[in-house]
């Protein structure tokens, strides 16, 4: 036989409690009272049949009955408030929130999104330049631009295009070094370091912008890797080296347009293709969005155009 569920304001005042373990703290945030607060928690005691807190000192610990259902209620309040933004969310929803990684968005989204903005005037698009992994089946967010992560089981992707890894620097800097461009003159060069440790993407696609890394990959192991320029935005290792301070590890798809443009050049042949590739990707809800699909369609056209 089926037993009813209790009441919804039941189970938030005894979630919020949970996470507090504080009457007047929980009541504080469901903007109630104290009392009434305590109420509804004895209304939930009252139809599961057994207490869910207790009183310890001057403090409050959960039973083991509350223990049990701590966690799968928390998810399931977060899960109620991502439903409600949702919902309230449709009467915005041309708008669309890309989550990306800093130097993606810096290098290579940002300059090239005014030409979707002009094909898509109605649409407005958040960009979170945030270097963690977030979990699109669990936020508002639309799409994601991920690179060297496989790992999104359920999601639509869309391949932009495979990585290419190779030295960039200013054309005076090249300008200075030996005719024989050689991987050996990195020695007396200046080294422009991008840290890669605040990513979430998998280790073995952070390496290939380290230099020891990369160097690695063509037999050099004698070069000293950890002088020179260090910096934790890749934009401003970027910058150091359009301004001729060295060279740096750079994506050729990403930074296409700055060899383009003359503000940076290639100073070796060498190159490594590392079969690592920038990927949109999507839940299968947010792509059957019409706005969606219009970005999707917009930046894989675009990507495809320049490689």
């Amino acid at each position: 036989m089926s037993q009813s569920l209790p009441s919804l304001n039941t189970l938030k005042a005894f979630e919020a409690v949970a996470r507090h373990l504080n009457y007047h703290a929980a009541a504080e945030e469901l903007n109630v009272t104290p009392a009434a607060v305590k109420q509804l928690v004895s209304r939930l005691e009252a139809v599961v049949g057994t207490p869910l807190l207790k009183r310890k000192g001057r403090g409050l610990v959960l039973t083991p009955a509350g223990i049990a259902g701590q966690d799968d209620l928390n998810q399931g309040m977060q899960h109620i408030r991502i439903a409600v933004e949702k919902m309230r969310d449709v009467q915005l929803r041309r708008q669309l929130i890309i989550t990306v990684e800093p130097s993606f968005s810096s290098a290579w989204l940002v300059p090239r999104l005014a030409q979707f903005r002009q094909k898509h005037p109605d649409i407005s698009v958040l960009i979170d330049s945030c270097p963690q992994v977030i979990d699109l089946q669990h936020s508002n967010i639309d799409l994601a631009i991920r690179y060297g992560n496989t790992g999104d089981d359920g999601l639509i992707r869309h391949t932009l295009f495979e990585d290419v890894i190779l030295p960039a620097c200013s054309p005076a800097y090249a300008a200075e070094l030996p005719a024989s461009r050689s991987l050996s003159n990195l020695q007396a060069s200046a080294l422009i370091h991008w840290d890669t440790t605040q990513l979430e993407s998998a280790k073995s696609s952070q390496q290939w912008f380290v230099w020891k890394g990369w160097l690695a990959h063509f037999g050099i192991d004698h070069i000293a890797t950890n002088e020179g320029l260090h910096f934790s935005e890749y934009s401003q290792a970027l910058q150091a080296a359009i301004a001729g301070q060295g060279v740096i590890l750079a994506s050729e798809p990403i930074v296409s347009n700055l060899f383009h443009s003359g503000l940076l050049t290639r100073p070796f042949s060498e190159k490594a293709s590392p079969a690592l590739s920038y990927d949109v990707v999507a839940t299968p809800e947010a792509a059957r969005r019409p706005e969606t699909q219009a970005f999707i369609d917009w930046i894989t056209a675009t990507a495809r155009a320049e490689h």
